[in-house]
């Protein structure tokens, strides 16, 4: 007998969850729209994750429970839900963050109406650590423009939460990317790259609830490494947590964060199926971004001397106190 596979696969990668999980997990149960499988995959979890997953398996074939042997690191985590999800939709999910029960619904019809739209999502609402409304996300990006330069152009240059990658999106197109990889910000690359193979649609309700807490991961890094000046030295320096976007074997080498995003924006635009002149267009944007951002490509350079310097000076420190001792 041939499995009927489900319309929706939500990938739902996480690490010592047990503070929130049971209410993403809750949320995707009362979902209006029931065709869909939950993959959770646990990224070794040294809490009551594993135990809590367990039990709404048990309870619910829909959902699909993995255990990693070891922590491979958060963006193999994330990219292990989208390559074992056998839907024809995929949405991430994280695993402190709720959907209403209209979410995949209203995500879905939008997708099997409109062939032409690649990633759905709705409008976004910030939520405090006690699931109090704080703030709806205060970015709008022009990614529904049938002109792929201009939802190329806001993707890359415009700040914004990235949020739309919690959306519901196509996952044929999205498995001709790269995926996520071991780099801050490659969420927004990526997000960029699915947008110059179609457009995006965003639902005009609130429908996803986005959680800020004090145990996420950027929100753990020590006070003198906080704020997005120096966020490629958190993510490349020791003391960086075991569940990052970073490899948990990568503390120690070197990173020129802007430097890869720049080569990967450029990688993107010309993987696409764009037409020739639209990635031409986005190359020389790209470039131009780039000498936008020359300070951070300039600080890159200079992180990476600082490290250098670092390990040198504990190499020393190890090597005369091996030869101190009798």
């Amino acid at each position: 007998m041939v499995q009927k596979l489900p319309r929706v696969s939500i990938g739902l990668p996480v690490y010592n969850g047990d503070n929130y999980i049971r209410v993403a997990i809750d949320s995707v149960l009362t979902q209006t729209f029931t065709d869909w499988e939950l993959v959770v995959c646990d990224n070794c979890s040294n809490d009551s994750t594993e135990e809590i997953v367990r039990s709404y398996a048990e309870r619910d074939s829909r959902v699909r429970y993995i255990r990693n042997a070891s922590n491979i690191g958060a963006a193999a985590n994330h990219n292990l839900t989208m390559t074992l999800s056998r839907g024809e939709y995929f949405k991430l999910y994280a695993h402190d963050d709720m959907l209403l029960p209209t979410f995949l619904e209203r995500c879905v019809e939008v997708l099997d109406r409109d062939p032409e739209v690649v990633n759905c999502h709705t409008k976004t609402m910030i939520m405090d650590g006690q699931g109090k409304d704080v703030k709806p996300n205060p970015w709008h990006l022009r990614t529904e423009s049938p002109n792929p330069r201009t939802r190329f152009h806001d993707l890359v240059w415009v700040h914004h939460h990235c949020f739309q990658i919690y959306g519901v999106v196509r996952r044929e197109i999205l498995m001709k990317t790269p995926l996520l990889s071991i780099y801050p910000s490659s969420d927004q690359v990526l997000l960029a790259e699915l947008a110059l193979h179609g457009r995006f649609h965003e639902v005009p309700e609130f429908l996803f609830r986005s959680r800020r807490h004090e145990r996420q991961s950027v929100a753990l890094a020590p006070e003198h490494l906080k704020g997005r000046k120096v966020r490629s030295k958190w993510f490349t320096r020791n003391g960086v947590p075991a569940y990052t976007f970073n490899a948990p074997n990568a503390s120690r080498k070197l990173s020129f964060h802007m430097w890869r995003v720049v080569r990967e924006y450029f990688c993107a635009a010309w993987r696409s199926p764009a037409s020739l002149g639209n990635k031409l267009w986005c190359t020389a944007n790209v470039a131009l971004y780039a000498v936008a951002n020359t300070h951070k490509l300039i600080r890159d350079v200079l992180i990476a001397g600082d490290q250098i310097w670092q390990q040198s000076r504990m190499k020393r420190h190890t090597e005369v106190s091996q030869e101190a001792r009798p």
